[in-house]
């Protein structure tokens, strides 16, 4: 495989060299460039090239002008140090998109992508759908806090001090870290696509719980998982027997 870096920034270039030699050691890097000027003149010239490591902020302007000068054919896995571009790399023939420091895990994925999509083990309308979504949660905004109703007056609560949501009664409440509960306007359901799942994972029908509320778990009936919460009262918060294993690939994150 013939693969191309367009990096400007040395150890980047080395450190990225180093793991692909390591990962896929039969490739051969045809070019390192560091411009867009660069780039565009070594594209333009029908280079024969299977993948291309793109950065995104290179010594002359943005990658992307590269798509405006010059047909690329090849596929792209941009890493970069920022996540403000995911949805425009999205737009151009990107396969993965890896914040900077690379990790050796994640760029052992993308060649894996890479590999899957060349051998049309997935078919790339469904590689794009997976990177779009991939795109998406990358620089999807969650919550960072609810206002809420204290007696006459309204509190901003913000988030990080939430150890829990439940519902009880119809009623979503929130507890935080002080041990108060506030009631919220929104459902659990509702709840799920705006707080961080990578910070709270639903259990079962009645919790959203954060990693760091949980102070002792014990095995239980019907291979469930009971919680024992911070602040909580509750004897009986259980992980649902078909949200087990999910939550331990949570937790082990």
């Amino acid at each position: 495989m013939k693969i191309l870096i367009i990096e400007d920034e040395p150890l980047a270039v080395d450190r990225l060299e180093s793991l692909i030699q390591q990962l896929s050691p039969g490739s051969v890097i045809v070019g390192k460039i560091d411009s867009v000027k660069r780039a565009s003149e070594f594209l333009s010239n029908k280079s024969s090239v299977d993948l291309i490591f793109m950065d995104i902020q290179l010594a002359d302007g943005l990658s992307f002008e590269i798509f405006e000068k010059v047909d690329v054919k090849a596929p792209v896995i941009f890493t970069t140090a920022y996540n403000e571009y995911a949805l425009k790399a999205f737009k151009v023939n990107s396969i993965d998109y890896i914040l900077k420091p690379v990790d050796k895990e994640e760029l052992s994925a993308s060649f894996k992508k890479y590999d899957k999509l060349v051998n049309r083990e997935i078919p790339h309308d469904k590689m794009i759908e997976s990177i779009g979504y991939a795109m998406q949660m990358l620089t999807k905004k969650y919550k960072e806090r609810f206002v809420v109703k204290v007696g006459e007056r309204l509190k901003s609560v913000e988030v990080k001090d939430i150890l829990f949501f439940y519902s009880l009664e119809k009623a979503t409440f929130a507890q935080t870290t002080d041990v108060r509960k506030h009631i919220l306007d929104f459902t659990l359901d509702q709840l799920e696509g705006l707080i961080d799942p990578a910070r709270f994972f639903r259990i079962n029908r009645k919790y959203f719980v954060a990693v760091d509320s949980i102070q002792d778990m014990i095995s239980y009936t019907n291979s469930r998982l009971k919680l024992v919460l911070k602040t909580s009262d509750d004897p009986e918060v259980i992980v649902s027997r078909e949200r087990v294993q999910e939550f331990k690939e949570w937790l082990d994150k």
